[in-house]
């Protein structure tokens, strides 16, 4: 009996922890070949986890394997060893397609490239996503969504129209769009200049306390990185600590 209560108690917790974490890796690691044929490990050994509300940042150097390892945890590249969970999933138990299915409406993106689509408008590229995902009223909180980060003078305006900052404050807007449980940031500021920076971060970090979403956040920038509840030190493919 005792053993049976015991074997309850740790399968209420594994599944309580489970029901907590959102991003969780394993003995993470990435290889690729390189040109002239020598084997080289991008990331070696990677444990980690995010827990639900957490905003954790990736800080490191360039060339360090912070952006290899936000696509590895978001699912849009494969690991060569270890496993990857997100929101509660195997990742190397699904297809490209059961993936990109989990992330729809779940995850969002902000990248350091904007990563906007350049035939539509900016109230075109917010909504896009909610349409995706056959959101009711998708046009209209795209709209209240720009507002919010500002541009709402520029709804019908293409990427091309837009400065760097505003094309960064219409791919906040889209990665917000539908409330996502979770959030990867790569490098958001990187392009931009300093004033337009800090602008983005403190739409990020205001959109994000708004919604509650977890936020995995990619910079090379300290002072970014304190805002974060917590920050993973990574170098030459490895974790170094935590603080």
């Amino acid at each position: 009996m005792a053993c049976e209560t015991m074997g309850a108690i740790e399968t209420t917790i594994k599944k309580a922890m489970e029901e907590t974490t959102r991003i969780s890796a394993t003995q993470l690691g990435k290889r690729v070949k390189t040109p002239d044929g020598r084997m080289l490990d991008i990331l070696s050994a990677i444990d980690m986890q995010v827990n639900a509300g957490e905003a954790v940042a990736i800080l490191g150097p360039s060339g360090s394997g912070k952006s290899t390892l936000l696509g590895l945890l978001a699912g849009l590249d494969q690991p060569t060893q270890g496993r990857v969970s997100l929101l509660g999933r195997d990742l190397g138990e699904l297809d490209e397609d059961a993936r990109a299915a989990l992330r729809a409406g779940r995850v969002g993106f902000v990248f350091q490239s904007f990563q906007l689509l350049p035939g539509m408008s900016a109230l075109e590229n917010v909504a896009l996503p909610l349409q995706i995902g056959r959101k009711s009223g998708a046009r209209a909180q795209a709209e209240l969504l720009l507002r919010e980060v500002g541009l709402g003078e520029r709804l019908s305006h293409q990427p091309r129209q837009l400065s760097g900052g505003e094309q960064q404050r219409v791919a906040l807007a889209r990665a917000f769009a539908g409330d996502p449980d979770v959030l990867f940031a790569d490098e958001p500021t990187g392009n931009l200049d300093a004033d337009s920076g800090q602008r983005i971060i403190e739409l990020l970090f205001g959109l994000r306390d708004r919604v509650g979403s977890t936020l995995l956040l990619v910079t090379h920038d300290q002072e970014v990185a304190r805002r974060c509840d917590r920050v993973l030190r990574i170098n030459a493919g490895r974790l170094q600590d935590a603080s």
